[in-house]
């Protein structure tokens, strides 16, 4: 299954129609809260805990026999970068809630190395939301994200977690770690919601 640029939005490179603010680069800027994670596929891991306290986890194995999925999106930087027609493979979402029994409607994602992000359930289901490990045809490189991320092309690009590992169900909205510094706690970049207020 490919997920074409118009699944989110129609973008012509040649007429360019960008959210506001923001401006096309055409490599891929390194931008990170902490230390880069140098973490193998023989200890990565991805979890998900409902409000059931038993989790479902599942080794880098065992997400590489599952369905997986080519993604084609535009995505976006809170620091006003936006790149067009970036290429992914993955796994949706959607195929690891399949086993997730949850009345909750929030999420707050967690990454090796502490760093978290908040989001909706709703944003990372319905095919909105995977966990990569390819880029451009290639594994994923540390430096964004490797060895697999979360990518939600449709919100400001902090809240696609590098070195993703797990998901958390809540019931109340709480905020991640660069919502707690004043980012916007959903960040649509077609509203330009990037800080608090905005």
């Amino acid at each position: 299954m490919t997920i074409s640029r118009g699944f989110f939005g129609h973008h012509d490179p040649r007429a360019v129609d960008l959210p506001p603010g923001q401006h096309l680069t055409h490599g891929f800027p390194v931008l990170t809260a902490g230390p880069t994670q140098l973490i193998s596929t023989e200890v990565w891991s991805f979890t998900i805990t409902p409000e059931s306290d038993k989790p479902r986890r599942w080794s880098w194995n065992e997400m590489m026999a599952l369905p997986s999925e080519e993604i084609n999106v535009d995505i976006h930087c809170v620091t006003r970068w936006t790149k067009l027609g970036t290429h992914w493979r993955g796994v949706a979402l959607d195929t690891f809630f399949e086993e997730i029994d949850t009345d909750n409607e929030y999420a707050m994602v967690h990454s090796y190395g502490g760093y978290t992000t908040n989001l909706p359930l709703e944003d990372l289901v319905g095919g909105k939301a995977w966990i990569v490990y390819e880029y451009e045809g290639e594994p994923l490189h540390a430096e964004h994200g490797g060895p697999a991320r979360l990518l939600v092309p449709h919100l400001y690009f902090w809240k696609s977690a590098k070195w993703v590992n797990g998901i958390t169900m809540q019931r109340s909205d709480e905020p991640g770690f660069w919502e707690g510094f004043g980012y916007h706690n959903y960040g649509n970049p077609w509203r330009e919601e990037r800080y608090a207020g905005d």
